[in-house]
């Protein structure tokens, strides 16, 4: 965070003195890097709080809305870099190549030091991948800014500094969609998308003492934690207990499923077919 905030000022600077969209584009990026991993940081924090009488399944939440945030965060940096770089392609203003390449490059070796500092984290957590798409795009952006310094210095192309800050945005647009969509699908308490919940409806089935399922629900509360809940109808003579321990078993072996409550219910009654009388008294039908 500190660093990618320090290098921040240094590119913004770089930019305005330059008149270089790439570099103002990336500048912004790395202002929205800085607050994806300061919200990161505070997000995991939050959500290491032991559970309350009030939060039973604790604060793993915090970190799905932090990483919900920061791809709001990618989709307006990419509208507003879009808007820029449409204005400034059909509007050309004349560029500092030199200083805007150096600038560039720089920044490319600051962002491929903090990506290898997330690198590992953001295989285990969704908030910390968040964090991790904004660095590996603002690496994306700092190589355009290179090409577009490139162009520039050797071709005096100066409407490459628009085109190649209008790709970034692009990419950033995309890394947006994809956290919006990963942690929408949680918050809304969508299957995971690992799960084949039709697969797992019939290992539940195809369990012995298990006549019947309904209300199978799977969810996810945070990274690496599913849920599941199902009613099961318990097949005749068969004990709740022992059927629910056999699915349990059997989602775990199967799925992957470990935390699931199963509620057993009896079967229902035989069919009954009422007594019926004549008006003297004999039996007319039963059972």
């Amino acid at each position: 965070m500190l660093l990618t905030t320090a290098f921040m000022f240094v590119e913004a600077g770089v930019g305005v003195w330059t008149q270089s969209l790439a570099l103002v584009a990336d500048a912004g990026h790395m202002l929205a890097d800085a607050g994806a991993l300061a919200l990161a940081l505070i997000a995991q924090r939050i959500a290491e709080r032991p559970r309350t009488e009030r939060s039973t399944y604790g604060y793993r939440r915090a970190e799905v809305l932090a990483a919900f945030a920061n791809g709001m965060v990618l989709a307006g940096v990419a509208v507003l870099v879009l808007k820029a770089a449409s204005e400034r392609y059909f509007s050309p203003v004349s560029i500092r190549g030199g200083p805007m390449l150096g600038t560039a490059v720089s920044g490319l070796c600051v962002n491929l030091l903090v990506a290898a500092l997330l690198v590992r984290g953001q295989k285990e957590s969704i908030n910390v991948r968040a964090a991790f798409l904004h660095v590996l795009t603002d690496l994306l952006g700092s190589v355009g800014a290179i090409l577009a310094g490139v162009a520039i210095v050797t071709l005096g192309w100066t409407r490459a500094d628009p085109v190649l800050g209008g790709l970034i945005a692009l990419v950033v647009a995309w890394s947006g969609f994809r956290v919006l969509k990963e942690t929408a699908s949680i918050l809304l308490e969508s299957a995971p998308p690992h799960v084949d919940v039709p697969a797992v409806e019939r290992s539940i089935r195809a369990t012995p003492g298990v006549a019947d399922v309904h209300d199978l629900h799977v969810w996810r509360i945070s990274e690496r934690f599913d849920s599941l809940t199902a009613h099961v109808i318990l097949a005749r003579g068969e004990h709740g207990a022992e059927v629910c321990r056999r699915v349990a078993d059997a989602l775990r072996d199967e799925h992957g499923l470990t935390h699931v409550t199963i509620q057993p219910e009896a079967p229902p009654p035989d069919a009954v077919v009422p007594v019926r009388s004549s008006r003297d008294g004999r039996k007319l039908g039963g059972a």
